[in-house]
């Protein structure tokens, strides 16, 4: 098999059982019009319904459909973990497995990254979906994410994406990292494009998505600034400004108190200021380290134990 040519579709899948036979066979019509060999990567996410049972009859009869079969629901980050790690193509493409992505669209993100773009992303312009438990918070999120890493994408929660394998082969991915998958590839440079999908209004099952996620967009956000942004070799520059804040509001409350004391006459331990002065040194010099040896503890400990987020129950056809 010509890996080059070949193209990976990943779905994860938590309950959905009544939309797999569905997507499957509209999934399996959009790629047989592709002149490219494909395969589908089925990551079951710890379903408690159908939904493994339905994916493991696919996989038995269908050599093209891969499945993975995880312990327990990880979440949408890890279950793309699984998949892209176990995929072989050089064009990986992501979908949701709700039926609200149209797989009629596989062909217009090929098309679209050979004209040679590392990522096409799909921008759900016409959203069927409520405003303000879903619309509204990504419309916030949206514009947080493109006025804080400088990608200017209209729909990063858009699940429907293609990239080029050299892009994700390197990258690690925890927490709820998947959204900014983008803004990776971003900042090693990549090429890339945004092309209006279609999105359809959910028919079977309940959305596994909310407004409590807000929180963790923008918590994830300010990791991917550290991470990916110009601070990522130089982590002082970043801790180190906010470090130099409070020592300097540390010293000017320290000089007041001083003065105060030189002029006035006033006693300084019955100066409140001292205190304050202390107070924002000691925080300055301890700024630096908390969120960097956090975050650092643990990425070295997944990457040098090789530990994975996620744990393996069975797999088909891999």
């Amino acid at each position: 098999m010509d890996i080059k040519r070949l193209i990976s579709v990943v779905i994860p899948v938590y309950n959905e059982e009544q939309n797999i036979r569905i997507l499957y066979n509209e999934v399996t019509q959009a790629l047989s019009g592709l002149p490219n060999l494909y395969e589908i990567l089925f990551i079951d996410d710890g379903s408690s319904d159908g939904s493994t049972t339905v994916l493991k009859e696919i996989a038995k009869n269908d050599k093209k459909v891969k499945l993975i079969v995880l312990k327990r629901n990880y979440g949408q980050t890890a279950a793309l973990s699984a998949g892209i790690e176990i995929s072989k193509g050089e064009l990986i493409i992501t979908m949701d497995a709700d039926l609200q992505n149209d797989p009629k669209d596989i062909t217009l993100l090929v098309d679209k990254i050979n004209e040679g773009y590392d990522l096409v992303s799909g921008w759900r312009k016409d959203r069927k979906d409520y405003f303000f438990n879903r619309r509204l918070p990504s419309l916030i999120a949206n514009y947080l994410i493109s006025k804080i890493t400088g990608l200017k994408l209209k729909d990063y929660g858009c699940s429907l994406k293609v990239y080029k394998r050299e892009f994700l082969k390197n990258i690690n991915l925890y927490g709820e990292m998947h959204r900014f998958i983008s803004v990776y590839v971003y900042s090693m440079g990549g090429k890339i494009a945004e092309i209006e999908v279609n999105h359809r209004k959910r028919q079977y099952g309940v959305s596994k998505y909310g407004i409590g996620r807000t929180s963790k967009v923008i918590l994830d956000l300010i990791t991917v600034k550290f991470l990916f942004g110009n601070y990522s070799t130089s982590p002082l520059y970043f801790f180190g400004k906010w470090s130099f804040l409070s020592i300097l509001t540390g010293v000017i409350c320290g000089v007041v108190t001083l003065v105060e004391k030189i002029i006035g006459g006033y006693w300084v331990h019955k100066n409140p200021l001292i205190l304050v002065s202390i107070f924002f040194i000691l925080i300055g010099t301890q700024v630096i380290f908390i969120g960097l040896l956090a975050e650092m503890n643990m990425r070295i400990y997944y990457e040098t134990t090789k530990k994975s987020t996620y744990l393996v129950e069975d797999k088909v056809n891999c």
